[in-house]
């Protein structure tokens, strides 16, 4: 037996008070090495996303034209932006309009098509596959590929039209019909993402229920309204803002559509064409950085309020 004595002179207990040290080096040569590792992504985060943050955030107090020195204006950039110029309101507009025009009919059609692919129709295999395909295109090819299909004169899409007798559309020329020529192509490439979401926020709907419901006699479309939607809000409201996140942030598809003027009379006059003229055209890139953080601020709140109505919905079950 181990007396008080043996203890005291470091007996049979010395040993565990020997390897103590040693295992306090390893912890630290591993943190050293974990630290060693993740350095380069950190300083690649740094260099790429808080750099530019930083930076574009002391230029909207700044007024710079890219070439003459850097003058502090203060919060006129946002003053201006707020009261005084015309444009803005015609962006705002069109960006509501096709962040509406988006985010409706990707929400309704990825809800029909993840609630099919659930169910295990016939064919789904191969649905699938043609159906995400978007997501492999990039979207500048995607937008010139869409840009040939909505020629007004020469276009598949016009020439399928006109065998049923349908005349020419102008897709691309007419304001009204270029918000939603590019309201389509956003449709096209946002529902995959959004079908990939609710599919599996789909799958980990609890069978049970929809077996009860059966027995209380709930049809298909009582069961999706009153089981399926209800139990999948969190994915729900996450599509919901990524959508409006992407729409917001739209510029290379339109730009490529419409052309960087913002399309025929500003039809497609949106945000992100705003910014892009401001910076570049214009050459006020204080200016067009106090926009995208009028931008950032907007879509921080609507990420906050997504974030906290997930976690409600995950303690409310």
């Amino acid at each position: 037996m181990t007396t008080t004595d043996e203890i005291a002179i470091g007996g049979p207990a010395a040993p565990k008070s020997a390897a103590a040290p040693r295992r306090s080096d390893l912890a630290r040569r591993q943190a050293r090495a974990a630290r060693l590792f993740i350095a380069p992504n950190l300083l690649a985060v740094a260099v790429f996303l808080v750099f530019p943050l930083g930076f574009s955030l002391y230029l909207s107090f700044q007024q710079w034209d890219l070439f003459s020195p850097i003058r502090f204006t203060g919060l006129e950039n946002f003053r201006r932006l707020l009261t005084a110029d015309p444009l803005f309101t015609i962006a705002l507009r069109n960006t509501i309009v096709f962040t509406l025009g988006t985010l409706i009919p990707t929400v309704a059609i990825s809800l029909v098509v993840a609630a099919a692919l659930n169910r295990g129709v016939r064919g789904t295999g191969l649905f699938r596959t043609v159906m995400f395909l978007p997501l492999a295109i990039s979207s500048v090819v995607m937008a010139v590929i869409w840009r040939f299909v909505f020629d007004t004169n020469n276009g598949p899409l016009n020439t399928m039209l006109g065998w049923i007798g349908i005349d020419p559309v102008p897709w691309l020329v007419d304001p009204r019909w270029a918000m939603v020529s590019v309201c389509l192509v956003s449709v096209w490439k946002s529902i995959p993402f959004a079908t990939i979401v609710l599919l599996a926020a789909m799958q980990g709907v609890p069978e049970d229920l929809y077996e009860a419901a059966k027995i209380d006699g709930a049809g298909p479309i009582r069961r999706f309204v009153s089981i399926t939607v209800p139990l999948i809000r969190g994915a729900l409201s996450f599509v919901f803002v990524v959508s409006i996140i992407d729409s917001v942030q739209a510029f290379d598809q339109i730009y490529v559509l419409t052309g960087g003027h913002g399309g025929p009379e500003t039809g497609t006059y949106v945000l992100g064409i705003m910014i892009f003229q401001h910076a570049f055209a214009f050459g006020d890139a204080g200016y067009a950085s106090a926009i995208a953080w009028l931008i950032f601020v907007v879509l921080l709140a609507l990420t906050v309020a997504q974030l906290w109505f997930a976690r409600k919905n995950s303690t409310d079950r």
